[in-house]
C-alpha cells in the first residue's frame, strides 16, 4: 500500500514538473512575442506577486510566469501562443473570484491590470471602461460628471467577473443588473480575433459572453449604459444579538421585502460572526439625498453600537462597507423567491450552528448575507437577453454565504460545511411552499462543484452552439471557471 501511494506521488511529482517545465517554455515564447506595451513578470519579481494575488489566498496560486497585456492585439497573440502550446492559463481581473483555479494557475497567469481605463461619453450617455479595475476606480471616475452605471455594492470588488457573470447593484431595482445595461464589448477570440460585440452584431455572441464569463474568450473593454447620480443616503449600522435586537432585526428585513416597493430604496442584512462574536449588520441605501420618511424607520430604531449613515456621494457609501483582504475563504448561495419569518430565523440558526462547529477549524469569520431585491428585478432585460439569468420568469434573490479561515488543510472541511449549509436552507424554503428546487444560482456566489446546468440553465445549448463557433479547439477551457 505504502509503495503504491509513494509511486503514485512520484508520478504526480514528475507530471507536476513537467507541467511547470512546459509552461516556463511558453512563458519564454510569449515574452519575445508581445509588444513593448505588455510585460511578462517571472517569480521573485514585484510584478508577479501582485498579478498572482488574489483577495482570497486560498484562490491564488504560483504559475510559471505572469503576463500583464496592455493592448488587445497582445491579449491575441499570448491566446494563440497558449492555445498552440496547450499551456494552462487563467485570467484576472481583480482578483474577487473565491473559486480555486477560476482566476488562478500554474500555467501562465494573465493579470488585466493594464486595461484600466474609464470613459464617460456624454453623447452617447454611455461609459467604457476596462476590466482590469475595480469598481471603486469606475465610480471614481464617473463622480465628476454626475452619472453612474450599475455596478458593485462594496469596496474592492473587480469588473471583469462582476459585469460578465450577472452583477447585483445598489441601482439594480431601478435599472437591472450588470448585464442588462451592457451595450457592447471588445472581446478577443481565441483565434486573435479583437472584435467589437453588440447584440446586432453577434446576438448569438452577446448573449453567451453576458453572464457566461470567460467561455469565449478574452474581454478586454465593456460599454454600459450610464444614468444621472446626484447624492445617496445610507450607510453601515452594527448590531449585537442582545435581547429582542435580532428577533426585531428579521422582522424588520421581512417586512422591508414585502411591503417596500420604492425602486431607490435597498439594504444588504447581514449576520456575522467575527472571531466569536456574534453581530448582525446592514447597509442602508435609498438613491436620493433623502429617503421618504418611514422607509428605514424599524432598523434605526434597533440598538446600534456603531452607525455611519449620512447623505453622501455613491462611492462614499460603497466604501463605507470595505471587503478586507482575508485568508483563505469560500461563497456559497441559495436563489430564494421570499423572505419569511421562518427562514430568517432558520439563517440565524445557521450561523449560531456553524460558528461552533467550525470553530474546530480555524474558522474566523462566518456570514449569511440576505439580498432582498424587489421580485421584478429580471423584468428590466428582455426574455433570454443574457445567459444569465436563464430565466426571468420570477425574480430570485440571491442569499450569499461566505466562510473565511486560516489553514490550508481545513480547505476541503469549510467547502463542505457550506455546501452542507446551503442545502438546509434551500430545504426549508422549499418546505414553507418556494418553488426554488431547481431555480438557477448565481456564478458569482456559488460553490466549486456546483454543476453549470444549476448556473445557465436553459441558456446552456445557444452557449454551447456558439462556444463550438468561436473556440473551435476549445482553448478557453484551459483556463478555469463555469465551463460549458
Amino acid at each position: 500500500m505504502r509503495r503504491t501511494t509513494l509511486a503514485t506521488a512520484l508520478l504526480a511529482g514528475i507530471a507536476l514538473a513537467n507541467a511547470t517545465s512546459n509552461a516556463t517554455a511558453t512563458c519564454h515564447l510569449i515574452a519575445t512575442a508581445i509588444s513593448d506595451e505588455s510585460a511578462l513578470f517571472w517569480p521573485l519579481s514585484i510584478g508577479y506577486a501582485q498579478d498572482n494575488l488574489h483577495w482570497a489566498t486560498s484562490s491564488s496560486a504560483l504559475s510559471a510566469c505572469s503576463v500583464e497585456p496592455g493592448t488587445a492585439q497582445d491579449v491575441g497573440t499570448i491566446l494563440q501562443i497558449l492555445g498552440s502550446t496547450q499551456t494552462p492559463f487563467a485570467v484576472k481581473g481583480g482578483g474577487h473570484a473565491t473559486n480555486p483555479g477560476f482566476s488562478s494557475t500554474s500555467g501562465v497567469q494573465i493579470a488585466m491590470s493594464r486595461f484600466s481605463d474609464v470613459t464617460y461619453n456624454s453623447a452617447a450617455q454611455t461609459v467604457d471602461y476596462g476590466t482590469g479595475i475595480v469598481w471603486d476606480d469606475v465610480y471614481s471616475a464617473l463622480e465628476p460628471f454626475g452619472v453612474n452605471i450599475i455596478g458593485g455594492r462594496v469596496s474592492g470588488v473587480g469588473v471583469g467577473g462582476f459585469s460578465l457573470g450577472g452583477g447585483y447593484s445598489w441601482l439594480t431595482n431601478q435599472h437591472g443588473l450588470t448585464v442588462d445595461n451592457v451595450v457592447a464589448f471588445e472581446i478577443v477570440l481565441p483565434n486573435g480575433q479583437v472584435t467589437e460585440v453588440t447584440r446586432q452584431s453577434d446576438a448569438d455572441l452577446f448573449f453567451s459572453v453576458l453572464g457566461g464569463y470567460n467561455n469565449f474568450g478574452i474581454v478586454t473593454r465593456i460599454t454600459a449604459k450610464a444614468y444621472p447620480q446626484g447624492q445617496v443616503w445610507g450607510g453601515l449600522r452594527v448590531i449585537l444579538d442582545i435581547g429582542d435586537n435580532w428577533d426585531a432585526f428579521n422582522n424588520a428585513t421581512v417586512k422591508f421585502q414585502a411591503e417596500v416597493t420604492d425602486p431607490k430604496a435597498q439594504i444588504l442584512p447581514s449576520f456575522n460572526t467575527l472571531v466569536g462574536a456574534p453581530v448582525a449588520t446592514i447597509i442602508m441605501f435609498y438613491d436620493g439625498p433623502t429617503p421618504p420618511a418611514g422607509i428605514f424607520d424599524d432598523f434605526l430604531a434597533i440598538p446600534a453600537v456603531d452607525s455611519d449613515i449620512s447623505t453622501r456621494s455613491f462611492l462614499s457609501l460603497v466604501q463605507s462597507s470595505p471587503i478586507a483582504s482575508t485568508t483563505r475563504a469560500v461563497f456559497n448561495t441559495v436563489s430564494l423567491m421570499t423572505l419569511s419569518p421562518a427562514l430568517m430565523k432558520a439563517i440565524v440558526n445557521e450561523t449560531q450552528f456553524w460558528t461552533a462547529k467550525l470553530a474546530l477549524a480555524s474558522a474566523n469569520f462566518i456570514s449569511y448575507d440576505v439580498e432582498p431585491f424587489l421580485t421584478s428585478l429580471f423584468t428590466h432585460g428582455s426574455i433570454q437577453a443574457t445567459a444569465y439569468p436563464p430565466t426571468r420568469a420570477q425574480g430570485l434573490l440571491p442569499l450569499n454565504i461566505y466562510y473565511a479561515w486560516g489553514l490550508e488543510l481545513d480547505d476541503a472541511f469549510m467547502q463542505d460545511a457550506i455546501r452542507q449549509s446551503a442545502a438546509h436552507l434551500k430545504a426549508v424554503a422549499i418546505a414553507e411552499g418556494q418553488d426554488i428546487a431547481d431555480a438557477p444560482v448565481y456564478g458569482n456566489y456559488a460553490v466549486l462543484g456546483t454543476s453549470v446546468e444549476d448556473v445557465f440553465g436553459d441558456s446552456l445549448p445557444r452557449m454551447r452552439v456558439t462556444k463550438q463557433r468561436v473556440d473551435p479547439n476549445n482553448v478557453m477551457a484551459l483556463a478555469g471557471g463555469w465551463k460549458v
